[in-house]
């Protein structure tokens, strides 16, 4: 049984600058995730220790509409088509959460 649709996604960034400017774009659209996608149950951005350069996204939705609803969203377009210019590369595995914890509030 399905606790929740997820994706890991994994950045890396061209240069320091380019980091700069990806964590300012995700500081800008990570407040609006949070109160604006009810169907949004986690949205965690993380920094990799001993990699500069990379970020990497968990996020969870109470299921697949939920994601559906979510790349919709005017802000997540916009985070969607300026993340392209700090980029190197991107890779994005789906994820269906089967077991653990989950807090819901």
């Amino acid at each position: 049984m399905s606790m929740g649709f997820g994706l890991y996604v994994r950045f890396t960034l061209r240069d320091e600058g380019a980091a700069a400017g990806f964590d300012a774009l995700v500081a800008a659209t990570a407040p609006k995730i949070a109160s604006e996608e009810p169907g949004t149950l986690t949205y965690v951005v993380h920094t990799v220790e001993g990699e500069p350069l990379v970020r990497v996204f968990y996020e969870l939705y109470a299921d697949r509409a939920a994601f559906a609803s979510h790349e919709e969203q005017p802000h997540v377009k916009h985070f969607l088509a300026q993340r392209e210019q700090y980029l190197r590369d991107v890779q994005v595995t789906f994820l269906d959460a089967t077991a653990g914890k989950l807090v819901r509030v």
